[in-house]
């Protein structure tokens, strides 16, 4: 019998289990805040999350996948937060900045988790394939949210959210790695952004 790899994560249906999926992202998150990437064990947070090894890797069933969950909900905590703390401007490449410059900040805080994150998101292959995609799809939508558009003109810009998806991510891991100072990612971030603020290319 040939091995298939790690699968897709399983989803959380019921209460309880949503209650223990909860636990096994928090206690991920406090290591990888801690100690970064390495400081991730399964092993360990099995243990600390009160679940057995196997259970956790149903949920999750590699590190990688683990730490795709935690940035898929870390992503949520700052869609919340737009959602709970609405932004103010009025042109949408202004909100983009506002908004992922709020992400930046967060990331200062706590730079080893942000460093756990995107290195699980560098890594990742094709059996996580699914959790990419949702990050990939959350953050769109979170973005494309901060901007303010809606309807025909939020689909004329998706390129341009995509660029600017992009752009954020590499800001980030240039950042983390010491290759990059905080003034020239928010530069780049602002450029970027700045897409949104022309109008788009008609369809060739």
């Amino acid at each position: 019998m040939t091995s298939r790899g790690p699968q897709p994560a399983a989803p959380a249906r019921t209460e309880r289990q949503q209650a223990r999926r909860r636990r096994i992202l928090d206690v991920s998150t406090e290591l990888a805040a801690a100690g970064g990437f390495e400081a991730v064990q399964m092993r360990e947070v099995a243990e600390s999350a009160q679940v057995a090894l196997g259970t956790l890797y149903r949920y999750f069933p590699s590190k990688i996948h683990l730490l795709l969950g935690v940035l898929h909900d870390q992503l949520e905590q700052l869609h919340a937060t737009l959602r709970e703390r609405p932004l103010t401007e009025r042109d949408p490449a202004e909100r983009l900045v506002r908004t992922l410059k709020r992400a930046f900040r967060s990331h200062q805080r706590e730079p080893r988790l942000a460093e756990a994150m995107m290195r699980a998101l560098q890594f990742a292959d094709g059996s996580a394939r699914a959790e990419v995609g949702a990050v990939s799809r959350l953050t769109s939508t979170l973005l494309m949210d901060a901007s303010g558009l809606t309807g025909p003109e939020a689909e004329a810009h998706m390129s341009a959210v995509r660029v600017i998806q992009h752009t954020w991510h590499s800001s980030l891991l240039y950042w983390l790695s010491g290759n990059t100072t905080l003034a020239e990612a928010h530069a780049d971030i602002e450029t970027a952004c700045r897409l949104m603020s022309r109008a788009p290319s008609p369809p060739s």
